[in-house]
Order: structure tokens, then sequence, then C-alpha cells
């Protein structure tokens, strides 16, 4: 609980067994609730870690969904549970979780309703071991999507989110991509509901564990953040209906 708002962090998991452990331990319970685990059919044994950590929530999904069906998963749980305030978490340890109190404090005393932590500010991708190809490909992105959505965000790509429970309700993410273009389509969605966004400065871990996507699917991805941000901009500039934006 954070200033009288019940906290729920939520892991959304594919192949975690050997870094969920480190993960669960850092994570500041004297200010969390709740912690929901989605395990998206694992082929490891990720649920049973999650089991033996005393984990009470667990959603394991019979097929796997992908990462943006994993999320609708996640935020459901924690909506179900009466989060006020709901915070992804990876469990492959790529994102520290010392930095959950910082992000829940902005949230918890109505700063700003939606919390990234940026792998850009600060310098922490590169230093984190980012590859190069990927480091460029972000800003590249990044600086499209400022362009044609009207935003000063360091980066779009993040997996450390936390939101306010409101936001999760007021927006209808079940509509959106199970894919990894589902993080887009939700920004686009809260930006365009005039939901003000913060970043924090975030260190960030690449290594053998942490999940990543490889380059065919970066290039899939990548089209994909495109045309959900030059759907956005028609729809801004009133070219289009809002209603074609962000749905499957």
């Amino acid at each position: 609980m954070y200033n009288g708002k019940k906290v729920v962090v939520v892991l959304p998991a594919y192949r975690a067994a050997l870094t969920l452990k480190q993960t669960y331990d850092e994570i500041p319970f004297d200010v969390v609730d709740e912690v929901v685990l989605v395990d998206d059919k694992s082929p490891d044994n990720t649920v049973d870690v999650a089991r033996q950590l005393g984990i009470k929530h667990i959603v394991v999904h019979q097929k796997n969904r992908g990462y943006g069906g994993n999320q609708k998963s996640c935020y459901d749980k924690a909506l179900e549970l009466g989060g006020d305030i709901v915070v992804m978490l990876h469990p492959d340890y790529q994102y520290t979780p010392k930095l959950l109190v910082s992000m829940i404090a902005l949230i918890g005393n109505d700063v700003y309703p939606v919390v990234f932590g940026s792998r850009i500010l600060g310098g922490g991708a590169l230093k984190g071991g980012m590859p190069m190809y990927k480091y460029i490909f972000n800003r590249m992105l990044t600086l499209s999507q400022n362009l044609l959505m009207g935003q000063k965000l360091s980066e779009y790509h993040t997996g450390y989110r936390a939101y306010s429970g409101a936001v999760l309700r007021s927006v209808d993410y079940e509509q959106l991509s199970d894919d990894f273009v589902f993080d887009n389509q939700i920004i686009a969605q809260i930006c365009w509901k005039g939901y003000s966004i913060a970043e924090i400065t975030c260190p960030t871990k690449y290594f053998e564990e942490a999940s990543s996507i490889n380059f065919s699917r970066s290039m899939t991805y990548g089209l994909g953040v495109l045309g959900v941000s030059v759907r956005y901009f028609l729809a801004r500039t009133g070219l289009v209906k809002w209603g074609i934006l962000g749905t499957r």
C-alpha cells in the first residue's frame, strides 16, 4: 500500500525460471501489496519456481498468446485484485526492481498517472549492453514517433511501466494486438486521452537470459510501431476517425 493506494506488480513471464527469484527477491514488499505472474506457456519450469517463491496469483496460458496477450492477462488480474497502481516488471531481471518505489511514488502522490523507466535517459541502454543496431533503431523510431504523435518521450519501447488503475480502466486494451506492438498501441491510447507520462532514468542489463527479439522480429515490430504512429497522426489531424487506431 502506498498513500492509501493498493499496489500490484505484474510479471509477464516467458522462460523466466533462471531470473525470476532474483527479480522477486528485490521487490519492495513494504509498498507492494500483490504480485501477479502470468506465464505465457513457457517451455521451462517458470511456474514451478513461481510457486516455490510463494507467489499467490499465478495465471498460466494454455497456449502462447504473445507479449501483448500476456500483458492483457496481467492487467485483467491486477484490476480484478483492485489495483490502484499497477507496475509491469519483467521477470528476466533486465530492469531493476529497485526503481519500483520511485515509480509508485509518482503515481501514489498524484504527480503523474503513468510512469516509464527509460533506458535512454542517462545512457543506461548502451551502458547495459544494448546492441548498437537496437539502440540506433530505438532512437530513429522514437524520433519518428515524437514527430507524428506530438510527444516528447525519450523512448516508447521500454518494458518497465507503471499505470494508475484509473488509466488502465479507461483504455480498451483488450482490443489491442497480442504481439509486441501492444506496447505502442497502449501508449497511443493513453496519449489520445490526454494523460501525461513521466519518465525516470532506468539502468538495464542485456545478457543471455534476458528476453529479446531477433532482427527480423525487430523489423516487423518497427513497421508496426510506425503504423500506429501514422494512424495517430492522421487521427489527430482529423483525416481518419480515432476508432481505427490501435485495434487488432
